[in-house]
């Protein structure tokens, strides 16, 4: 996850994907957008939750991420939930894909923000966790906050 520092203003957070997947490494990439969409994601109008990231011909793609066209632009209507480029280093996006497929993982945004006034994604490359996966991280977590709220009592 991003520090909290004064110059990046997160956007969205995927909440789903810290439950769905055990996240192995982050990166950063920027993102190409259109000026309307650039403004609605300033007004916060984003929704990340079922995106994923695919790498197609040696490019990064962000699927299913919805930004709402901005009331108002003037532009003709485009999909609001279509395929936008990621931009990073053809070396990564070479390493992402092996380890892809080799680990069978998979990329998925985590955050979205602006730093120093250009919109980035955070993308997690991460393994599907398994049901009992889930409720052992469940009970951990409560047995923790049992133990906490002892202590103060």
């Amino acid at each position: 996850m991003t520090p909290e520092r004064p110059d990046v203003k997160i956007i969205a957070r995927n909440r789903k994907s810290r439950e769905k997947f055990t996240i192995l490494e982050s990166f950063e990439a920027g993102i190409e957008l259109l000026g309307y969409e650039v403004k609605s994601l300033r007004l916060g109008r984003i929704s990340i939750d079922e995106g994923v990231v695919r790498i197609d011909r040696g490019q990064m793609l962000l699927m299913n991420v919805h930004i709402p066209p901005y009331n108002y632009s003037s532009h003709i209507e485009i999909d609001p939930v279509r395929t936008r480029r990621l931009l990073m280093h053809r070396d990564e996006i070479d390493r992402l894909e092996v380890q892809v497929r080799t680990k069978g993982a998979a990329l998925i945004p985590l955050e979205i923000y602006f730093k120093k006034g250009y919109a980035k994604v955070s993308v997690g490359l991460g393994k599907g966790k398994k049901f009992r996966d889930r409720r052992e991280e469940i009970k951990k977590r409560e047995s923790e906050r049992e133990t906490r709220s002892r202590g103060r009592c």
